[in-house]
């Protein structure tokens, strides 16, 4: 639980309180992560991309 209070801001912490499980608590991880994934596939793509591109010069 304190890694997720790495990424929330204090309302979040307030609705997670008052969830009526714990499936909020889930989804508020998955959207914590989706900007970092979509970092790291651009980052990716943008290595990948220039690695073959001095391959084939």
């Amino acid at each position: 639980m304190q890694f997720l209070s790495l990424f929330q801001s204090p309302d979040i912490e307030e609705k997670i309180k008052n969830a009526p499980d714990s499936g909020y608590e889930i989804g508020v991880f998955i959207g914590a992560m989706i900007p970092f994934v979509v970092l790291v596939i651009i980052a990716y793509m943008i290595y990948y991309y220039s690695k073959k591109r001095n391959e084939n010069r």
